[in-house]
């Protein structure tokens, strides 16, 4: 199911006087099919004879406008000669106040300040701040995973709740996860970086790994390819995942 739009319904017993006191309080024209629209928020204001001539209940919804200048709002409200139930004031997020429209409901002003923007948005940063962020990969097979990656490549390796952790330089980690219908990446998913790359590439050679060698990618003996970039030599895990070695700068 595809996120609804969102919009509002006013009812009330003369729509006509409500819906020009939000035109001329918000400097908002209706589009073509009535409605006016509020920052993406489409209000309707229809006639309805099932509602009372004064909301009874104004509390119970109230209608939020937020503004980039509270002030320069409340100077074109008074203007208009709107009725305040709370004048606008200085609270913790910023300047709020409410009005009153001809049917009784709320309406609130609100400018939010600069330091709620600024809290907010360390808030959402500090959800990351309470780990070490790794990457992951899936293969076919734990047991023959752990022992290429841990024997074979001679990293440190776990092994818990049936997956692997791979553990590399600088205290990074990498989450290996069994995926029975495993299909292998066309590119590179793990790079190690090496001082000297033939030598890198004889002693995995003489671990049992071989190296790939890919049409339009000339490369020597060894498998080595050599071009604009880094020194660079592929090889597969026993899943068929692509890993590479390559010559530090």
């Amino acid at each position: 199911m595809n996120t609804p739009s969102i919009g509002s319904l006013l009812g009330s017993v003369n729509p006509d006087r409500l819906r020009d006191w939000y035109r001329a309080a918000f400097d908002v024209e209706p589009n073509q099919d009535g409605f006016l629209e509020f920052g993406g928020v489409a209000v309707l204001i229809d006639g309805h004879d099932d509602v009372a001539p004064v909301n009874p209940e104004p509390g119970r919804v109230i209608i939020n406008f937020h503004v980039d200048d509270a002030r320069a709002a409340v100077t074109r409200l008074n203007y208009l000669g709107v009725s305040w139930l709370v004048a606008v004031e200085q609270r913790d997020d910023g300047l709020f106040g409410t009005l009153i429209d001809p049917d009784g409901n709320y309406v609130q002003i609100i400018q939010l300040s600069e330091s709620y923007f600024t809290s907010r948005t360390r808030k959402e940063a500090a959800m990351f701040q309470h780990g070490q962020p790794f990457s992951g990969f899936a293969v076919n097979d734990i047991p023959t995973a752990k022992q290429f990656y841990g024997e074979t490549l001679g990293l440190h390796v776990s092994e818990e709740h049936g997956m692997l952790q791979i553990q590399i330089a600088a205290g990074t980690s990498i989450l290996v996860y069994p995926k029975p219908d495993h299909t292998p990446a066309t590119y590179t998913i793990l790079n190690f970086p090496v001082a000297d790359i033939e030598q890198a590439v004889a002693e995995l050679g003489r671990r049992g790994v071989s190296f790939e060698r890919y049409d339009g990618m000339e490369t020597d003996e060894q498998g080595i390819a050599r071009g604009e970039g880094p020194a660079i030599a592929w090889f597969k895990d026993p899943a068929g995942n692509i890993l590479s070695v390559l010559e530090a700068e």
